[in-house]
C-alpha cells in the first residue's frame, strides 16, 4: 500500500520541520506539502529537508488559494501517482502523527474513510481550546449534522482522516465548492451518498503549538452555507 499525506501550509515555518520529523518515522508514508506562498519561508525548510523529493514533496502555489483547493490537488496528484489511501492532517500539531497507525488499522477492516473523532462517545477531546471555541466547535458539528442527517456522526468537521483511493474517484473533485472548513463537511457528505463505508476513531487535538491560527468569520459563514447548498443538492 502506498500512502500520502498531504498537508497545506501558510506560514507554518515554526511547525513544518517537526510534523515532517514526525511522519517520516514511518517507512511507507510519503508526503506532499501545498503551500500557499507562505512568508516566512516554510516552502524552503520543505526544500531543504533531507527527504526532499524522495518522501516529502511540494507543491508551491502563488498566493493563499486556501484549504479545500490545496487538499484537492494533493489528492489529484497522488491519484496520478497511484498512492492507495490519502491522509488530511493539519501542519501545526494539532493533529498527532503518532495516531496514523490507527486510521490505517481501520482501513485494514474495510473502511473507505476514517474520520478522527473529537468528540466520539459523548466526549470532548481538544487541549487549549477556551469555552467559546469549543461551542462553536460542537455547535458547527451539530449544526451540520443535523440538517444532513448524518447524526451517527460526532465531528463531521474534523480535519484529520484517512480516505480510500477507490472513494475519493467516486467524486468529481473538480467539482468540490468548499475551500474553507467546510470542505471537511462537503466532502463526508457527498462520499456517504456515494456509498463509502465512514467510521469515526478517537483523536486527542491539540491548539497549535505556533503561528496563528487560519480560521476567520468568513470561513464560519461558508460553512453554514454550504450545508444548505449540499441539502438542496446545489453543491
Amino acid at each position: 500500500m502506498k500512502y500520502l499525506v498531504v498537508l497545506p501550509t501558510y506560514n507554518e515555518a515554526e511547525n513544518i520541520r517537526k510534523v515532517l520529523d514526525s511522519l517520516m518515522n514511518y517507512e511507507n508514508i510519503h508526503v506532499l506539502v501545498i503551500d500557499d506562498n507562505s512568508q516566512d519561508g516554510t516552502a524552503e525548510i520543505v526544500k531543504t529537508y533531507p527527504e526532499f523529493n524522495n518522501k516529502v514533496f511540494l507543491i508551491q502555489r502563488p498566493y493563499k488559494m486556501g484549504l479545500g483547493t490545496a487538499y484537492v490537488t494533493g489528492f489529484k496528484w497522488g491519484l496520478e501517482r497511484g498512492y492507495d489511501i490519502f491522509f488530511e492532517m493539519d501542519a501545526d500539531l494539532s493533529h498527532d502523527p503518532k495516531d496514523i497507525p490507527r486510521f490505517i488499522e481501520k482501513m485494514k477492516e474495510g473502511y473507505d474513510v476514517v474520520i478522527g473523532s473529537r468528540y466520539i462517545n459523548n466526549t470532548i477531546s481538544v487541549v487549549g481550546w477556551d469555552f467559546k471555541r469549543l461551542l462553536i466547535s460542537k455547535f458547527g458539528n451539530w449544526y451540520a449534522t443535523t440538517i444532513l442527517g448524518l447524526k451517527q456522526f460526532s465531528d463531521i468537521t474534523s480535519g484529520y482522516r484517512a480516505y480510500r483511493r477507490t472513494c475519493l474517484e467516486k467524486i468529481d473533485l473538480d467539482k468540490i465548492k468548499s475551500n474553507g472548513y467546510a470542505f471537511q463537511i462537503e466532502m463526508a457528505y457527498k462520499l456517504y451518498k456515494r456509498g463509502c463505508k465512514i467510521t469515526e476513531i478517537p483523536i486527542i487535538f491539540y491548539e497549535r503549538n505556533g503561528g496563528s491560527s487560519k480560521m476567520s468569520r468568513k470561513i464560519a459563514l461558508e460553512a453554514a452555507i454550504i450545508v444548505w447548498r449540499l441539502k438542496f443538492g446545489k453543491a
